[in-house]
């Protein structure tokens, strides 16, 4: 909606520009045709340049990563909005009012036209179509007719109005008539469009007026027949009628003499105007990031880049995030699945990671609800590792997060599928293939009542085996490191809720039924994530709220 309100705004001052042009430069001078394609070129111009808009880039270095911001990122959770009373409809539904209203006066005056034409005897004269009526209706042209009363006006008043209407007909002023008048209700709320409205239709009857007084001989009988007409007060409201108000100025602008050419100057006032609107409005700065180094964390951690999907993320920046992983990572990024709400918000779409033979994969579907922002995240090691992943967040709305990652180099592969589902009951599902030297491997298996989580980090001959227990409504951690077994005060990190709990914390204080999702990380992912505090691993737990 707020484009909307940008739109009318830019679109309302370019039609100001050209209407002030007109009226302070132009309106005094003899230009007539002129005028009228000024005037008609403002109209145009106000509706289609507002949208034509250039995007220009500046890359940017950022700010290096400290631990906190990386960390700040990683976790970076969108809060839901507080709902607000929605003007949008309010303000629409006035618009729409209006526009109702003159749309059936537009209807109503066609109506009216019809009656008046229908069924009345045509005489054809060469493009003409020439209609003598008896209603006491001021005489006017629409398109190729031309319609008056004859037993109301002398011959010689009668020969000046047909060559008036004759020039409006010849000319088709009725389409500048029926361009100002769609404008008009369709910017109805614009006091500047029926101002200029008023300047095209005078400006038609300058031309009339003009034209028709060489092809007379009697100037001084025109300007009579002039001053006769403004009698009459029932006009139709779409045509070209002879009667028009201000016909003092009609009259001054028949005996003023011809303007000079280099008064044509005038009409390029509006180019510079034209050109500072699309400086100041039109060009589309954006600012962007170049690939962000972060500071020392930890002795393995490089740099960290976070390419950020979220909820009103377009097809062109899913293309951008796309370009810049192949260009700068050779990683290859496809998005599919690609649903959109009514307000062209994401509801469904599934990612695909590729870093060679490391795989990440996250979906996310809602239904009609809108997904989570989510994004890429891109980890580069002291010796050039590349690790890439889904930034994810568990959703307490019930959506599905799917996570599926392969990593490898010369030396160690780790092969994971993973599949978190929240629901009702905490459930969580994990099977992992070991393939070389280093590996990670989790099982869980979980009912309602009792759940097992083993984790076991294998480097070497070495093991560590983190497992977590649940049964009966209570929870224990164990901790083993080859022969040593460690049940409470082991050095792993417990999270829970997003607060630390402290190293003598007691797991059997946890109750199973409470706990929603639990996380284990490892290694790379822990340091990011928690610094050197998490250098031993880290049990992430999330409770019921």
């Amino acid at each position: 909606m707020e484009a909307v309100f940008i739109y009318i705004a830019k679109s309302s001052s370019l039609m100001l520009m050209f209407y002030c042009a007109y009226y302070f430069l132009l309106r005094k001078e003899t230009f007539f045709i002129s005028n009228r394609w000024f005037l008609l070129s403002g109209l145009i111009v106000s509706v289609i340049l507002p949208l034509l808009t250039y995007t220009k880039v500046i890359w940017t270095d950022a700010a290096p990563y400290t631990n906190a911001d990386i960390q700040t990122e990683i976790l970076n959770i969108p809060q839901n909005e507080s709902a607000n009373f929605n003007w949008t409809y309010t303000i629409l539904g006035l618009y729409g009012l209006g526009l109702l209203v003159f749309i059936a006066k537009l209807a109503i005056d066609f109506y009216s036209l019809n009656s008046i034409i229908k069924g009345k005897k045509i005489k054809q004269q060469a493009d003409f179509k020439f209609i003598d009526i008896k209603e006491n209706i001021a005489p006017f042209s629409y398109f190729e007719y031309i319609v008056y009363n004859s037993s109301l006006y002398t011959p010689s008043e009668l020969e000046s109005i047909i060559e008036h209407e004759k020039v409006h007909s010849d000319q088709n002023h009725t389409l500048d008539v029926l361009i100002s008048r769609i404008f008009s209700i369709i910017f109805w709320f614009n006091p500047i469009v029926w101002l200029y409205k008023k300047a095209i239709t005078q400006n038609l009857e300058f031309i009339a007026d003009s034209e028709a007084s060489k092809k007379l001989s009697d100037k001084k009988a025109y300007q009579y027949t002039l001053l006769k007409i403004t009698t009459h007060d029932n006009c139709v409201a779409i045509t070209n009628h002879f009667y028009q108000s201000l016909i003092k100025k009609r009259i001054v602008m028949l005996n003023k003499n011809q303007s000079k050419k280099r008064n044509s100057w005038k009409y390029y006032t509006v180019i510079p105007a034209l050109a500072a609107f699309v400086l100041l409005f039109q060009i589309e700065v954006i600012a962007k990031e170049k690939p962000q180094m972060a500071k020392e964390v930890s002795k393995e951690i490089k740099s960290v880049d976070v390419y950020k999907i979220r909820k009103n993320s377009t097809d062109a920046e899913l293309k951008e995030i796309k370009d810049k992983l192949k260009s700068i990572y050779n990683i290859d990024f496809e998005a599919s699945q690609i649903k959109r709400n009514s307000n062209n918000e994401l509801t469904s779409i599934k990612v695909n990671v590729k870093n060679g033979s490391q795989e990440s994969q996250s979906i996310q579907t809602g239904g009609d609800d809108t997904i989570k922002d989510f994004g890429v995240i891109v980890i580069t090691d002291e010796n050039g590792n590349r690790k890439v992943g889904i930034q994810t967040s568990d959703d307490a709305n019930g959506k599905i997060a799917v996570s599926k990652k392969t990593n490898s180099d010369s030396n160690k592969k780790i092969k994971t599928s993973t599949k978190t589902v929240t629901n009702e009951n905490p459930t969580i599902k994990t099977e992992t293939n070991v393939n070389t030297n280093f590996n990670t491997s989790t099982k869980t298996s979980s009912t309602t009542s009792s759940a097992i989580s083993t984790f076991v980090t294998t480097d070497g001959n070495q093991s560590s085996t983190t497992t977590i227990t649940s049964k009966d409504g209570k929870t224990s951690i164990s901790v083993s490191d080859g022969a040593k077994k460690k049940s409470k005060g082991f050095q792993q990190l417990i999270v829970i809720d997003g607060e630390i709990m402290p190293s003598n914390f007691d797991s059997n204080d946890i109750n199973a039924k409470d706990i929603a999702t639990m996380n284990v990380l490892k290694g790379m992912d822990a340091t990011v994530k928690y610094g050197d505090n998490g250098k031993n691993g880290v049990i992430e737990i999330e409770t019921r709220k």
